[in-house]
């Protein structure tokens, strides 16, 4: 068995557990919460194994390097992060519903990982930018803090709609019981964008160090690093609304989900829609 078929595993995995997931938010049937629990564990578990054999297999073949070098190994790695994080909050702040709303995040990833045609799944020899040993801090820090800003998306949304049934009192009402309280909601929002930005700032700083080396020049306004600046600005501006002006709730709910939109295109979006020096991250 190699490491795509563990990849494939893991997809499987993750889309029944986000299944799972949605018949505990809309059942509210806690064995079924239990079952997404232990499938996104276990994906999880094999990820973490097909990981570290995909960097075996690039030894194998003479090209060794760790799996974080293109668009379909970033991509892997951003649904094992997002997923990893999400576990240590559930298990953390037992609240189990949260999956309804993050591992839809990761299994689409993971998904699109695997099916799409635009994207290259073979282990290829590094260009000479990515032969340095700032490659693994630099992709590590920024993608643990992607994964923990798709969290905080999902709680921003789930706030929300929290929020739009509890105003209407409606039949979403019911729906959303099982949602917890607001204030448990906006809590953990916060403390999700704080511990994203302290890893996605420590992502631009290693960045910026692995550009000097590579390029001769810490920052260069490429299209990645302009939207990197622009997306650490956001939620820059999201913690000094909150600290300085007391912004919570609705506000700083729909800052978490922009914020996360902005991660999508600079992650995403960028290395499909402008060119610079990170083009490679498209193949």
């Amino acid at each position: 068995m190699d490491s795509s078929q563990l990849f494939g595993i893991t997809m499987i995995a993750y889309l029944f557990s986000a299944a799972f997931y949605l018949g505990l938010f809309i059942f509210k049937t806690q064995r079924i919460g239990l079952i997404g629990m232990l499938l996104a564990l276990t994906g999880v578990i094999v990820q973490t194994a097909a990981l570290g054999l995909r960097w075996y297999e690039s030894y194998r073949m003479g090209v060794g390097h760790a799996p974080l070098t293109n668009m379909y190994e970033s991509l892997v790695f951003f649904a094992w992060c997002t997923t990893l994080f999400y576990l240590f909050m559930e298990f953390r702040f037992k609240a189990r519903v949260i999956g309804a709303f993050v591992m839809p995040c990761a299994a689409i990833a993971m998904a699109y990982a695997s099916f799409s045609s635009r994207i290259d799944t073979q282990i290829n020899p590094l260009i000479p930018a990515l032969q340095s040993n700032w490659l693994i801090a630099h992709v590590v820090t920024c993608f643990i803090g992607y994964g923990a800003f798709a969290v905080a998306g999902g709680l921003g949304l789930m706030y929300l709609m929290k929020l739009s049934a509890v105003d209407k009192k409606s039949t979403d009402a019911s729906l959303c019981a099982s949602l917890p309280e607001l204030k448990v909601i906006d809590d953990l929002t916060h403390k999700t964008i704080v511990f994203g930005f302290m890893w996605l700032s420590a992502g631009i700083i290693t960045g910026a160090i692995w550009a000097n080396e590579a390029w001769g020049t810490y920052w260069s306004w490429d299209p990645k690093e302009t939207w990197s600046i622009i997306t650490w600005f956001m939620y820059a501006s999201t913690l000094h609304a909150r600290f300085t002006r007391g912004w919570r709730g609705r506000r700083i709910a729909w800052l978490a989900i922009i914020g996360f939109l902005a991660v999508f295109f600079t992650y995403f979006g960028v290395n499909f829609l402008l060119s610079g020096l990170h083009s490679y991250g498209s193949n």
